[in-house]
């Protein structure tokens, strides 16, 4: 009996420690084993969707040691998710799901409601309404009674790459939908005033849709359904302007419930957004940008898109005269570049002149240099981007230090990391920048771990030796080539006649 107690004990203390995670592992937001790691400015590591609704929230959460973490800039850390997913293998335990965005938003809201009463004072970026903490995202701001404009407030000057709601969503307080429920306008009668002939009845629904759907998710999903959207499609072309916009408008909201995007591309309902995004009603048109950015974030929507003919129109809208379509459409472009068709199609339609354009004019640099970061990752964009420049200019704006932020520096330093795969060619280019002196006075200011590491690759790539160079005195070679140039002379005149 005393030996099966020991045994017994033996067992229990060589099996606990590998069924406890190591600190590094866990997230320190929601406490959750990782399984989407992420590098945020800073140099700490979360889970992606805590990091998120961090954002969404404007919620600056204060870690065990006292240190604030920067989310200006997001990385995957591909590296611990791997070591993470061996650790749970050899450990005899199922691989960790992605925390979804919005049990992270719920946890985050848990974490401002106790630093709010431990601190009535602190600024977290909510109001209190009726003991309800009503959401005012860090990246909007109201510019009307049903339009939101994209503004930075208290943030980084360049954006969030991974932002999960459009510019053009705004989350208004419960009194604007206070009167309104699922119940009150069925589904069968939203269907019929959308589908009637008069113009009044179809406006009203739709104008009673968004407002539905702008701050309840739950109606998002039960209004999401392939009548509706079969109504809504043949709306959102509209030659009225109200009945266009708020159709859009619409499908911002639906949109921003991960459950619905792949089912709204599969409806059909990107085709006559993308129509609006080229010609629609101006206003109309910051929310076709909107809905393609929302979609755009589902791993299975980003070929589609691009399949549809979504990429055109959105490099086009880069040059637009509204703020809220440059800057959605950019997001747009960095969600669907990760795939590797759709940056293919990109270069071919000649993307890379115009955005590399846009960073030596100092417009949208933050954003646009995350496209161009993805683009690099590619042969076919790395080599257009060698082509038009790109080492020259991102080695320039970097000695200069003409950047706004460490955010945009990093940004600078991993698109010349991807370029640094082009071989000699990148060597020669560089080096007639001067690349090794611009990166070796910065390399000590890089503030992410990350970033020093992208430099010393980059610096390796430019002092090494190729193994096809030779050691050859080129003075001696040249003199070899003259002497028997004269010689040649010699021979070719003596052949001639007198």
């Amino acid at each position: 009996m005393g030996g099966s107690g020991k045994h017994r004990w033996k067992i229990s203390f060589h099996r606990s420690p590998k069924q406890i995670p190591p600190k590094e592992f866990i997230c320190p937001i929601s406490g959750f084993l990782m399984a989407d790691p992420v590098i945020v400015s800073s140099g700490h590591t979360f889970e992606r969707n805590s990091v998120n609704a961090c954002k969404s929230l404007n919620f600056d959460p204060i870690l065990s040691d006292g240190s604030i973490p920067d989310f200006s800039t997001v990385i995957p850390n591909l590296a611990l998710k791997s070591t993470i997913f061996k650790w749970c293998t050899s450990s005899l335990l199922n691989p960790p799901k992605p925390l979804d965005f919005y049990s992270a938003e719920k946890l985050v809201r848990t974490l401002i409601s106790a630093a709010s009463q431990k601190n009535p004072k602190t600024q977290l970026g909510f109001a209190a309404e009726k003991n309800e903490l009503i959401r005012i995202p860090s990246h909007l701001s109201t510019s009307s009674e049903e339009s939101v404009t994209a503004a930075v407030v208290n943030g980084p000057a360049t954006p969030f790459p991974l932002t999960t709601r459009p510019s053009c969503y705004s989350s208004s307080s419960s009194s604007d939908t206070e009167n309104l429920s699922f119940h009150s306008l069925e589904e069968d009668e939203f269907v019929a005033k959308l589908k009637i002939s008069q113009v009044f009845e179809q406006e009203e629904a739709v104008i009673s849709l968004r407002k539905l759907t702008r701050t309840r998710e739950e109606s998002r999903v039960q209004l999401c359904t392939s009548r509706i959207l079969s109504a809504l499609r043949s709306l959102i072309t509209s030659r009225y302007a109200s009945i266009q916009v708020n159709s859009v408008a619409v499908l911002v909201n639906l949109s921003l419930e991960n459950e619905n995007k792949v089912k709204m591309v599969r409806s059909g309902i990107v085709p006559p957004v993308i129509d609006v995004l080229r010609g629609g009603f101006p206003e109309a048109q910051d929310h076709a940008a909107g809905v393609l950015f929302s979609l755009a974030l589902d791993d299975q929507n980003k070929t589609a898109i691009g399949v549809l003919g979504a990429l055109p129109p959105l490099v086009h809208s880069l040059r637009s005269d509204s703020e809220r379509t440059r800057h959605d459409s950019a997001l747009a472009l960095y969600h669907l570049s990760l795939v590797q068709s759709n940056r293919v199609k990109l270069v071919k339609l000649g993307s890379v002149h115009v955005l590399l354009g846009m960073v030596k004019s100092g417009h949208m640099v933050g954003r646009v240099l995350l496209v161009l970061c993805n683009l690099a990752a590619s042969l076919e964009g790395r080599t257009a981007m060698l082509d038009g420049g790109a080492v020259e200019c991102f080695l320039g704006i970097l000695n200069r230090g003409d950047f706004d932020s460490d955010s945009t520096r990093e940004s600078l330093v991993l698109g010349l990391y991807g370029l640094s795969y082009g071989g000699l060619r990148f060597k020669g280019l560089a080096k007639e920048a001067n690349g090794e002196l611009v990166l070796r006075k910065m390399e000590d200011d890089i503030l992410s771990e990350r970033g020093r590491a992208k430099v010393r690759r980059i610096l390796e790539v430019l002092t090494e030796k190729d193994e096809e160079e030779e050691e050859v005195d080129w003075e001696e070679l040249l003199n070899s080539d003259n002497e028997m140039s004269s010689k040649a002379t010699s021979i070719s005149s003596k052949g001639k006649p007198g």
